[in-house]
């Protein structure tokens, strides 16, 4: 999933989010607006992750059927 289908499908796709990473809450979900970037940088902030992990796992997530 690139950045333009992730931020075009957000509204459907921020539950999954949720369900993946727990402590993010439905303003950090809503501050994303599907963004690459501050979703990572988000789970950087929540989960004390560096930069790379937080990537790594956004790709696992995304990559996901």
């Amino acid at each position: 999933m690139n950045a333009d289908i992730l931020k075009g499908k957000w509204n459907k796709i921020k539950g999954q989010a949720k369900k993946k990473w727990g402590k993010l809450t439905d303003d950090d979900l809503d501050k994303v607006e599907g963004s690459r970037d501050e979703l990572v940088g988000v789970i950087q902030e929540k989960y004390g992750k560096s930069k790379d992990a937080a990537e790594k796992e956004v790709d696992d997530w995304e990559s996901k059927p």
